[in-house]
């Protein structure tokens, strides 16, 4: 009998039994349910649970949060219930049953981004580093930059550039491949579809604007021209033209005998996707592109920037817990494409922070009444201040709720700071302390102010709250 036996007995019996399982699956933290009916599972209990630190509904997903030991605990559970674990892609299949259409669409674009936020992370990273050596003026009383003095350096500037451009330049062909994977399509179909929107042949996206139009090339078919425009950096159009060829693959091959399927299928979607994608759908996304990334960045500059600024701050937290946040990687490449750099991100890094200070405040509150809470809340923190809020939002901050709403008032704060000073960052990187890496070197001061709001607010706030009947009120039982 393993530590987790008895457990994973009781789990299996709140959550309503093996009957009313779809499917089970586990990711880092978390057992992922997906449930006949949510109101079978006795939420009270599942919390009381040794192992469990918390739970939450996301995505048509009953969620319960074990720690980094959910494998262990996963097998176990398997091996109680008798239910047949899947992938976590089918449990999110399965998932979407419980979802409207709306949601489902919102998912699935949600799951286009998530396998590149690695590389987004490391771009971020690697653009933030050149920052520091190339960009500011730390050397001989802030008139030289350390590449300016130091040749190694310099050539490390322009080393990392070949990653740089290779994660944000190209970023089509991971889209597209992302698309085919998420399809079930052919992927190198949709990495050669990619690689067809970036080509060194076509005028590059970034050079288009300060071309006349007569002098944009293009090729001739006599009777009629195809500009020779690419699409680098262009999310829209990569997205679009990824989900024509998966539809067009898909409705080919159940056509086409499969003995001949190896030849005919990937020409019959690659081909006419490519000539579609040239024609119609690349104008369409890059002008629905540069609409949304338009409309975001004339609000964010506007007079009302700190309006739209306080908004997005305050219920960034909540999108998080729908998921949809992974939407605002979108539009901050837009924008990076359009404007070089996003002004949108840095409120993301600040909501983050706001986060982990909220988790301090309730260590330092809880320190002598439940410290057994601290083996959530300290590793917690620590994930929030270097980017990732799940763990801190769903242990400790929504069970209690006020710190979650402290965090949001020091979020909308750093927010309204952040834009007012038209902070702007060079790229998407990690969120949290390290965010400032990715600010453009002339606004890091005013950000690190915007994060010291970020760690200040949400502390002193959660503390205060924590002395009020509003927090009695939502206090959970022990």
């Amino acid at each position: 009998m393993s530590k987790f036996t008895e457990d994973s007995k009781q789990l299996l019996e709140h959550i309503g039994g093996s009957e009313n399982i779809v499917a089970v699956s586990h990711c880092a933290t978390r057992m992922r349910f997906v449930l006949k009916e949510d109101k079978k599972a006795d939420i009270k209990k599942i919390k009381n649970i040794k192992s469990v630190k918390g739970t939450f509904a996301q995505a048509g997903q009953f969620q319960v949060i074990i720690g980094n030991e959910v494998p262990d605990f996963y097998n176990e559970f398997v091996g109680v219930s008798g239910v047949d674990g899947v992938s976590k892609d089918k449990a999110k299949d399965a998932a979407k049953g419980n979802m409207n259409f709306i949601q489902r669409m919102l998912a699935n674009l949600a799951e286009i981004f998530t396998p590149l936020i690695p590389a987004l992370i490391v771009g971020g990273l690697i653009l933030g580093f050149r920052n520091v050596i190339g960009d500011i003026k730390l050397l001989e009383g802030g008139t030289k930059t350390i590449t300016q003095l130091y040749p190694f350096w310099a050539g490390v500037h322009s080393f990392l550039w070949l990653i740089g451009e290779a994660i944000f330049f190209y970023l089509p062909v991971g889209i597209t491949w992302s698309i085919s994977k998420k399809m079930g399509t052919t992927q190198i179909l949709g990495i050669v579809l990619g690689l067809t929107l970036v080509s060194p042949q076509l005028l590059n996206a970034y050079d288009v604007a300060k071309t006349a139009a007569d002098k944009i090339p293009f090729w001739d078919f006599g009777t009629f021209h195809i500009q020779m425009i690419g699409y680098q950096a262009q999310v829209i159009p990569a997205i679009l033209a990824g989900f024509v060829l998966a539809i067009l693959e898909k409705n080919v091959r159940k056509i086409v005998p499969e003995y001949i399927s190896m030849i005919v299928v990937p020409f019959l979607a690659l081909v006419p996707t490519v000539i579609i994608a040239h024609t119609v759908l690349g104008p369409i996304g890059w002008a629905i592109g540069s609409a949304i990334s338009g409309v975001v960045y004339s609000s964010l500059t506007s007079a009302f920037g700190w309006l739209f600024a306080a908004v997005f701050g305050f219920f960034y937290a909540p999108l998080v817990i729908t998921g949809l946040h992974h939407m605002s990687n979108a539009i901050d490449l837009q924008l990076m494409a359009e404007f070089g750099g996003t002004n949108l991100w840095p409120m993301i890094a600040l909501s983050n922070i706001a986060q982990g200070s909220a988790v301090v405040a309730m260590i330092f509150i809880n320190k002598k009444t439940k410290p057994e809470e601290e083996q959530v809340s300290i590793p917690a923190a620590i994930s929030c201040y270097l980017g990732v809020t799940e763990p801190a939002m769903f242990g400790i901050n929504l069970k209690y709720v006020y710190p979650f709403l402290a965090a949001m008032v020091g979020s909308a704060i750093a927010g309204v700071i952040s834009v007012a000073s038209g902070v702007m960052a060079n790229s998407i990187g990690v969120g949290g302390l390290p965010g400032i890496l990715s600010i453009q070197p002339k606004y890091m001061l005013v950000f690190s102010l915007a994060m010291l709001v970020a760690i200040v607010v949400p502390f002193i706030l959660t503390l205060l709250l924590s002395k009020t009947k509003f927090a009695a009120k939502f206090a959970p039982e022990d």
